[in-house]
């Protein structure tokens, strides 16, 4: 009987094509995966040369090419995960070069599953480098740009090539991921790319003249990639690589002229700014940079006149040969001092009417300037009191677009009849020379948390993520914040009621009190907070200082003044609101519909990228959606958000995601198809959201850890994670159905899969991961009783049959976790065969996420021991 087994089988076994015909007609019955893998086993075991036959049944069989799981990938699975139990089957010196020089024409064909197999199994990191770098070569003159990029990544040819002549073709190509991945892990590699996109936005640079070098490039569109697209490239990878923007002299400088078109505006035409803030930022934009001082000295002439472009030019100190004739005639005759009179005219433009503005009811006294903490006990005293209504802002110096989030300067705290302004750096620099510096982020922790305080401001989101860029310790506070009123709020329902005020409609007010203004010969009144104010209170607030340098100190008379009227009206607004909330078409019970969460302040929205911007909107206008389960919440993860899948997936949702090579749109396709909602992160965000349905695309943040864009996801999305729910889902492959196997049969399995080794048992690549049992027995499959086998599998074999003919990785449990007694049981997931078992995991798990867990009475118990 065992000689006519063999006979039969020697055939298949000698002869790969033979091999391949048998194979492909057990892949075509789904019933026959387990005879499958048995096939592919017994068949490599026949080969003279097994490695030489995966190359023979690749290069004879075309299903591999394509995308997803093929027989090609099936096979070459199998061959690694055999090849770990026989490692004499190995190849070396020669014989192992020519298998190498085989398997690189097939790279050049497969798809990307198939490439980590086939470097690992054929060892191509041994190869020689220069051959390698030579078939990548091959393929980039061929017009094969990416998947020249991508072998070169997996091969880690990096450090040999040329970094422009990789990644230009891809940027043309839209592939931006895929040239972030190539210089992802060589900081060198990082500062030549930024510099030659540097080099692509200088003026004048035609950047199609660069792609007629390249031949054959697709999905090239040539408006697409502007100076603009680039310069915002530059700034996202600076910030992301964490490189010092002066590797980048063009793109600062254009940003930077962008800031001075946009002091002049402010100054010249809006009128809002005062000379010596307006100074004071031009200053510090051009600083000693010739290029800006000369385009300074050009709108000095279009805004003002010859004369104070010539006093602009002495003070650069400009030579004579870079000034226009009319500047140069004009500097000879200015005196080296500036008369009384030219300094009076100056300060002509200040001349504005305090009296039309919101003045501060309060005396000067009670504004409290505070830089030591000793000078903070009696803030702390009369903020900290149950009951208080306290009114906060910050104040921080304008970034007009650069690099990095602000740092607040400044802030204030108002209640009534007093206003404490706290310098913020040097309270923090103070009480670390004090060796307290959690004294301060403890206090203002204290504010936030207690919901017995009421916090009224305006736009609070964005204050309290620059409040966290100053502290770390403060990271997280919009998470804690409780008793919060934002005025923003009412802000936008003021703007959608159409009812009548006591003074007539809302619009006609607003259109009385522009054309006030302009007949009074001075600007409109600011949008945002001081109209908001000219609306409740009958003026506007002066927003003149609003762009001050609030890092210098000491700070001016003015500018005190402006920092404490901006917290200080927060307390009127919301008095006058609370008396007559009906007659501003408000609910009655105004504390009540405001306290929530923070809104996005409009300054602050320069800070944040537009998807942030879209997500606070809709925050603040809609409805929280109805709680769902874990199980009800399905999604798509985008490639670069890989992190944030493995951390939903822990906790029980259904989580697809992107490979690191797969085009983003491909997650549109998926969420359309299969109902998941789109998690993303910057640029994509724009085009993912456009192909599906409103509320179907969340943009998370991109700067949080993959825990704190869960909780992100979890609180947006409203869904309830109880204790049940973690770990119900397997980590590696997504399944939710497990096999529960007693402590001692398990001993069993393993104790056999090393006696027949051979006989078809499996080992596992990476490390078993630990499990929790209470999560384990809610996902139980249904269709298999706890503690029994499915039907035909032998209990002591190395491998047990599951989903499809799957096998059970026993091999891979470290020794000694069978001797813990503590275990009791292990759960096995069903399609992929990862084995799991109770630990300190769950435990961590809770604790991480416990701000969102929902714990039954039932579950109260396990809660306190994990």
């Amino acid at each position: 009987m065992n000689q006519e087994s063999d006979s039969n089988d020697e055939p298949a076994g000698q002869d790969p094509l033979l091999l391949l015909k048998t194979l492909q007609l057990l892949w075509t019955k789904k019933e026959m995966k387990k005879q499958l893998k048995e096939e592919i086993r017994r068949g490599f075991a026949g080969l003279e040369d097994p490695l030489a036959g995966l190359l023979d049944i690749l290069e004879s069989s075309s299903d591999w090419k394509g995308k997803g799981h093929s027989l090609g990938y099936y096979i070459t699975s199998e061959l690694q995960l055999w090849m770990k139990e026989h490692p004499a089957v190995q190849q070396s010196g020669m014989k192992l070069k020519k298998l190498q020089t085989r398997v690189l024409r097939i790279l050049a064909q497969c798809p990307a599953n198939l490439l980590d197999p086939l470097i690992s199994i054929y060892q191509l990191h041994t190869a020689d480098r220069n051959y390698l770098l030579g078939h990548v070569s091959h393929l980039y003159h061929r017009g094969d740009y990416k998947e020249a990029a991508i072998l070169s990544i997996k091969l880690k040819l990096q450090p040999d090539q040329d970094v422009e002549k990789m990644c230009m073709p891809l940027l043309f190509q839209d592939k931006i991921n895929l040239m972030e991945d190539y210089v992802g892990e060589y900081p060198e590699l990082q500062c030549k790319l930024l510099q030659i996109l540097d080099t692509w936005c200088e003026p004048g640079f035609n950047i199609r003249d660069i792609a007629r070098q390249y031949q054959g490039l697709s999905r090239y569109k040539p408006d697409k990639l502007n100076r603009k697209m680039l310069s915002k490239l530059v700034f996202r990878l600076l910030d992301r690589f964490n490189v010092d923007p002066a590797l980048c002299p063009n793109v600062i400088n254009q940003r930077h002229l962008r800031t001075l078109h946009y002091l002049f505006y402010k100054r010249f035409v809006e009128k809002t700014m005062t000379q010596e803030n307006w100074t004071d930022h031009v200053q510090s934009t051009v600083g000693e940079n010739q290029w800006l001082q000369g385009h300074l000295i050009q709108l000095l002439i279009s805004y003002c006149d010859l004369n104070t472009a010539a006093r602009w030019a002495q003070r650069c100190n400009l030579p004579k040969e870079m000034l226009p004739n009319g500047v140069a005639d004009e500097l000879q005759k200015l005196k080296i001092q500036e008369s009384v009179e030219e300094a009076a005219k100056a300060e002509n433009y200040e001349e504005v009417n305090k009296k039309d503005y919101y003045q501060l009811p309060i005396p000067r006294a009670n504004i409290h300037f505070l830089q030591k903490w000793e000078e903070m006990l009696q803030c702390w005293e009369k903020v900290l009191q149950p009951g208080q209504i306290v009114a906060i802002d910050m104040e921080w110096r304008p970034s007009f677009g650069m690099v990095g989030k602000p740092r607040v300067s400044l802030l204030q705290i108002a209640v009534k009849d007093e206003v404490f302004l706290l310098d913020l750096p040097r309270l923090l620099e103070h009480a670390e020379m004090e060796g307290e510096k959690e004294k301060l982020p403890h206090f203002i922790q204290m504010l936030y948390s207690d919901a017995a305080i009421t916090k009224l401001g305006y736009g609070m989101s964005g204050d309290l993520s620059s409040l966290a860029a100053t502290c770390f310790a403060l990271k997280g506070m919009d998470k804690q914040s409780q008793g919060v009123v934002d005025l923003l709020t009412v802000d936008k329902q003021l703007q959608k009621s159409s009812i009548d005020w006591k003074k007539g409609s809302r619009k006609a007010d607003i259109l009385s009190a522009e054309q006030s203004y302009e007949d009074k010969g001075i600007r409109q009144p600011e949008k945002g907070l001081s109209l908001l104010v000219q609306h409740i209170l009958g003026k506007p607030l002066d927003k003149t200082e609003q762009l001050s340098n609030w890092e210098k100190r000491p700070l001016r008379e003015e500018q005190i003044i402006y920092a404490a009227s901006d917290a200080y009206c927060l307390l009127e607004i919301y008095e006058k609101l609370c008396k007559d909330p009906a007659s501003f078409g408000l609910s009655s019970d105004l504390t009540k519909s405001l306290v929530g969460k923070p809104s996005v302040k409009a300054r602050a929205k320069k800070q944040l990228n537009k998807q942030e911007q879209c997500k606070g909107s809709d925050k603040e206008t809609s409805h929280p959606p109805a709680p769902i389960s874990p199980k009800e919440f399905s999604v798509v993860c985008d490639n670069m958000l890989q992190g944030l899948g493995r951390y939903l997936r822990c906790l029980g949702v259904d989580v697809r995601m992107l490979e690191n090579e797969d085009d983003h749109r491909k997650a549109a396709e998926i969420a359309r198809q299969e109902g998941r909602v789109i998690l993303t992160s910057g640029l994509p965000y724009q085009t993912l959201q456009s192909q599906v349905g409103e509320g179907r695309c969340f943009s998370v943040n991109c700067s949080e850890k993959a825990k704190e864009q869960a909780l992100q996801v979890l609180k947006h999305f409203n869904v309830h994670v109880t204790l049940e729910d973690i770990f119900s889902r397997c980590q590696v492959c997504n399944c939710n159905k497990y096999l529960k196997v007693p402590k001692e049969r398990m001993r069993q399995l393993v104790e056999g899969s090393k006696r027949s080794a051979g006989d078809g048992g499996t080992s596992c690549s990476t490390p078993c991961e630990e499990k929790s049992s209470r999560t384990c027995d809610a996902a139980q499959p249904t269709e298999t009783a706890q503690g029994e086998w499915p039907e035909g599998t032998d209990p002591c074999g190395a491998a047990v049959g599951l989903e499809e003919g799957t096998t059970l990785q026993v091999a891979a449990i470290p020794p000694g976790v069978l001797d813990k007694a503590e275990l009791t049981d292990f759960y096995c997931c069903t399609r992929c065969g990862k084995v799991f078992w109770e630990g300190s995991h769950f435990g961590r798990v809770v604790s991480q996420f416990k701000d969102v867990l929902v714990i039954t009475g039932d579950e109260q118990s396990i809660y306190k021991l994990s």
